[in-house]
């Protein structure tokens, strides 16, 4: 199983735990799904701490949500209803974590679609720190 390195802006198959969810006390996620890893960053233990932010067909109560174009979609491989990037809420775990999924059955060594455009990423890093700034983002941690 060869896993990609983390890096920022890399869409990756990842069980999400929402905030929503955590608060209500469950532990893990309800199903794998496309997630952009925003931060990949070795801690004092010389682990890899990730953050990833969560990508979603039900437009979400997020004013700096990022929309997906088509265009973006399809060189990811990703389907092509509607989605978003969401940037008020967080996921950080030590990579890779056990939520970490093939994207297709068909491709179990396949973890990742590819990486969001420099001007996609860059959009999801400007609603994060509108969140951070507000005190409105929220991070779960899973690790």
């Amino acid at each position: 199983m060869a896993l990609p390195t983390p890096e920022p802006g890399l869409v990756i198959s990842y069980t999400y735990l929402w905030r929503d969810q955590a608060q209500s006390g469950a532990e893990e996620g309800r199903k794998a799904r496309p997630c952009a890893i925003i931060v990949a960053a070795a801690d004092d233990d010389g682990d890899i701490r990730v953050y990833v932010a969560p990508i979603t067909h039900a437009q979400p109560d997020d004013p700096h949500a990022v929309e997906l174009p088509p265009a973006v979609k399809r060189m990811l491989g990703l389907d092509d209803a509607r989605s978003w990037i969401v940037t008020r809420e967080l996921n950080r775990f030590v990579w890779p974590g056990f939520d970490l999924h093939p994207i297709a059955r068909e491709t179990p060594d396949t973890f990742a679609w590819g990486f969001l455009p420099i001007e996609i990423f860059d959009a999801v890093k400007r609603g994060i720190a509108a969140h951070h700034r507000s005190r409105r983002m929220n991070i779960t941690p899973r690790d």
